[in-house]
């Protein structure tokens, strides 16, 4: 930043800036689970030497939150893919079980945002489509922090539910189902893919949500759809037909660069990003509610009983069960 000349060019003093606050952010984090350390150590001899129960019982509690924060440090330390740092696209979509499937995905939206929030990600929603009685049928939301991508990416998958359902007269027990695909945001000059003019199709349409006074006037919303691979991405959430595009675009070239890196780590994967069919037998996690309470990842094993806690967001647990698993 002290050469000559550095300020000239802004976009690139824009990056740099960028990845330097990273960087500080990372030796920040460092700099205060060393010190953290210390101190537990510090505690921990007090208690031994003045033979105190209420000191020892402080540093256990300070331990507990060192091993928190060193979990997380050494998570974060993993996360050097391609794309791990790069902001996210959250779709989430209704499957089998009907108006009992679209709440569940207003649920899991939910819970998606409160974790952005604990996080300190912000998130934008870029397109939504209601249920026909309640919920959501399908939303497509943007996570923007660091390492957002690489965290998130662990959801990606089809959630299960098993609870008493509201919508059901007889209060019978249901099973419902509901998909997640998480896509990373490409910055505006990364080439890692081409996308041609004549494979796609760009329709416009109407927004159906907020957007300002022409929002039911003028044809705002954007879908495009890649012939070669069948992907259809869209936006409306944006105040205009342009700025949909752009967010449009730049979802799409992020789906087509993760498939060429699945393929690229010869990942068995459809072509269209479809994890699997949303029904019985291929969730990655199920939430039961009743009889009992339980959250189990299919794939890490790991599970709680304290599922009001998830779906407030406390997802770390998860998260990191399948980061240090893969």
């Amino acid at each position: 930043m002290a050469e000559d000349g550095f300020w000239n060019d802004v976009e690139n003093a824009n990056k740099v800036n960028q990845r330097i606050k990273v960087i500080h952010g990372k030796l920040d984090k460092y700099s205060k689970l060393v010190a953290l350390g210390e101190d537990v150590e510090t505690l921990f001899d007090m208690a031994e030497e003045e033979d105190d129960e209420a000191t020892a019982e402080e540093a256990k509690q300070e331990l507990a939150e060192f091993v928190r924060e060193a979990d997380a440090f050494r998570i974060a330390t993993m996360l050097r893919g391609p794309y791990d740092s790069a902001n996210a696209v959250l779709s989430l979509h209704a499957g089998a079980g009907g108006t009992e499937a679209q709440d569940w995905v207003s649920m899991l939206y939910r819970m998606y945002t409160r974790y952005c929030e604990r996080s300190g990600f912000t998130v934008k929603e870029l397109d939504l489509l209601d249920g026909d009685e309640a919920g959501i049928k399908s939303v497509t939301f943007e996570c923007d922090g660091e390492n957002a991508y690489g965290y998130l990416k662990a959801e990606k998958g089809v959630h299960r539910l098993v609870r008493i359902s509201p919508f059901d007269s007889s209060g019978r027990r249901h099973t419902s189902f509901a998909s997640l695909d998480v896509t990373p945001i490409l910055t505006e000059d990364d080439n890692s893919v081409e996308i041609k003019p004549e494979d796609i199709r760009i329709d416009t349409y109407r927004s159906g949500g907020a957007g300002g006074q022409n929002v039911n006037k003028v044809s705002s919303a954007i879908r495009i759809t890649h012939f070669p691979t069948g992907i259809v991405v869209q936006c409306q959430n944006e105040r205009s037909q342009l700025q949909n595009k752009e967010v449009a675009m730049r979802i799409l070239k992020g789906k087509l660069v993760e498939i060429k890196e699945r393929e690229r780590m010869e990942q068995m994967a459809d072509i269209k990003g479809e994890m699997k069919k949303i029904e019985w037998g291929s969730q990655i996690r199920s939430y039961v509610f009743q009889p009992y309470t339980m959250v189990k990842d299919h794939r890490t094993g790991e599970e709680t009983g304290n599922i009001q806690a998830v779906m407030d967001g406390d997802l770390d647990p998860f998260i990191h069960s399948f980061l240090m698993k893969s």
